[in-house]
């Protein structure tokens, strides 16, 4: 039986991870900081997990491990009046730290980089050969940390670089700080979706189970290719503009009004739907990507999951969960909040330790 680490474990996409892991017959372990352990929506399985910042990985950490899944790192801008160096330089550090562990020990290593690298596109499907123009430095970030990766591949250490959608999708941990879950989560809790942008902007969109599911044939593939392999995941028909999605989620769940924040910006009192990314109305990050690729270099890959049958299932969950605004609006859904939030309450020191007192207590088998 394979052990699969997953770093990043307790975060949107790790807590499903590791679940479909082990239900796939895996032995696997999580390893997390704990910065969102408690930003629940409903209760989480019991994983195996150590609590520990990335940053402190060590050899030891890696006993018997075969693969490590790469999922931790900063998932949004930077804290408050942080220095983007102060989190992204770190990041790409530990990644390549852990990157030369895995492969002085023989440690496969498959890294989550994001689709957000293409960040400005014309019409074309965007391949894996496409120029990249991250808008963000968190998408720069992942740039980085695959010119790392590429620079010590070679026939011993050949990492893979799974460069997701924009994954949306139930998570025990939820993020509403992503487009479908955030639009579904306002049309089921209010009846209203309002667009932080004109609605124009493209996105490539991949269900949660469809990135795991990518993940285990990424596994089963053993790829030994001596260099860097970079693909996409998703689906070329779950590539849509904003607009469209709000339209499908209207269909979905009637009765639901559409507005723009532009025009109504009292709808935000919070903060929680304003993207900082976005000005007067336009978001430059639009980009429809192509996954040939993936359907050949994976041939038992196929995404199940499009963009309606996942807003529809979603709904019913919130619905059974009695959703409501008070719920969508809980400052631990939103990443970038709650990362302010611990910072500018001393329970953070600025580079993002926990400091003394604050982090949560390891524990090996939690939910």
């Amino acid at each position: 039986m394979k052990r699969i680490l997953v770093t990043g474990s307790l975060g949107y996409l790790g807590s499903v991870l590791t679940k479909s892991l082990v239900e796939s017959g895996y032995d696997c372990v999580g390893y997390d900081t704990g910065f969102f352990k408690d930003c629940l929506l409903y209760p989480p399985p019991a994983t195996e997990t150590i609590l520990r910042d990335a940053r402190n990985i060590t050899a030891a950490d890696l006993k018997n491990v075969d693969v490590v899944i790469h999922l931790a790192g900063i998932s949004n801008d930077p804290v408050g009046k942080l220095e983007a160096s102060r989190i992204y330089d770190p990041t790409r550090a530990y990644s390549f730290s852990i990157a030369k562990l895995c492969k002085k020990l023989g440690v496969r290593f498959i890294f989550a980089s994001s689709c957000s690298v293409y960040g400005l596109g014309e019409d074309d499907l965007l391949t894996e050969s496409s120029p990249t123009h991250p808008q963000t430095l968190y998408s720069l970030n992942k740039l980085q940390i695959e010119e790392d990766l590429r620079s010590i591949s070679d026939k011993e250490f050949s990492p893979i670089a799974l460069r997701f959608a924009t994954v949306f999708g139930p998570s025990p941990r939820i993020r509403f700080d992503v487009v479908v879950n955030m639009l579904t989560g306002m049309a089921v809790a209010n009846r209203t979706i309002v667009l932080n942008s004109d609605g124009m902007s493209w996105r490539p969109n991949l269900h949660i189970l469809d990135a795991c599911q990518a993940v285990r044939r990424a596994i089963e593939l053993d790829y030994r290719g001596g260099e860097l392999l970079v693909l996409n995941v998703g689906a070329d028909e779950n590539n849509l503009q904003v607009i469209q999605i709000a339209k499908i989620i209207q269909r979905a769940i009637p009765g639901c009004d559409l507005r723009f924040l532009t025009e109504n910006p009292e709808l935000d009192k919070e903060g929680l739907i304003r993207d900082r990314k976005v000005r007067g109305g336009g978001d430059t990050r639009t980009y429809k990507v192509s996954f040939e690729k993936i359907r050949k270099t994976l041939p038992s890959f196929r995404c199940e999951w499009d963009v309606e049958r996942g807003v529809k299932d979603m709904a019913d969950l919130f619905k059974q969960l009695a959703f409501s605004m008070e719920i969508f609006k809980r400052r631990g859904f939103y990443r970038l909040q709650e990362l302010e939030y611990l910072y500018e309450r001393g329970y953070l020191s600025d580079d993002l330790y926990w400091l003394m007192n604050s982090a949560p207590v390891t524990t090996e088998n939690m939910s």
